[in-house]
């Protein structure tokens, strides 16, 4: 584990890392987080859905729109040319949730940690807006790096 922040300079200022002498490998970061409704608004959603749509599917496609602006939400993220995102919402009935799974690969010189939990965040806050009319006591729950891989740091799990 490193044991400075790297985003503060010398004088405590925030600063931009300057990633300029890290060589371009390949990255890949997945996410995970989940929307936990009460039993009754969960069944609703999984039989009847939201009068807005398909809400994985909408969910889906906001996480990937939101991956791609993690440079303008998150103030010191670095610009990246994603080369790919793939974001999944699954059901499980056990928890009367909605989990959702991001994964978001890059060739560059920063990792794409960022572009994955971000994705995981918009997607979960699209399910939270599409069924706040039958739920208000949802939660949004559990967003965590699950795994990276690429660049200096070498590769990440998460062991549970």
């Amino acid at each position: 584990m490193a044991d400075e922040l790297t985003h503060f300079d010398e004088n405590g200022r925030p600063t931009m890392v300057d990633v300029s002498s890290k060589k371009d490998t390949a990255r890949r970061a997945v996410a995970r987080g989940r929307v936990v409704f009460s039993a009754d608004a969960y069944e609703t959603i999984k039989t009847r859905g939201s009068k807005k749509g398909d809400i994985g599917a909408i969910a889906e496609l906001a996480g990937i729109m939101g991956a791609k602006r993690t440079n303008e939400l998150i103030p010191l993220c670095h610009p990246l040319p994603i080369s790919g995102i793939s974001i999944s919402t699954e059901n499980d009935d056990q928890a009367c949730a909605i989990i959702v799974e991001a994964a978001v690969k890059t060739t560059g010189k920063t990792g794409v940690e960022m572009e994955a939990l971000t994705a995981v965040s918009i997607a979960c806050l699209t399910i939270y807006d599409m069924t706040k009319a039958i739920d208000k006591s949802m939660t949004i729950e559990g967003i965590e790096l699950i795994k990276k891989s690429g660049g200096k740091s070498g590769d990440y799990k998460r062991h549970d």
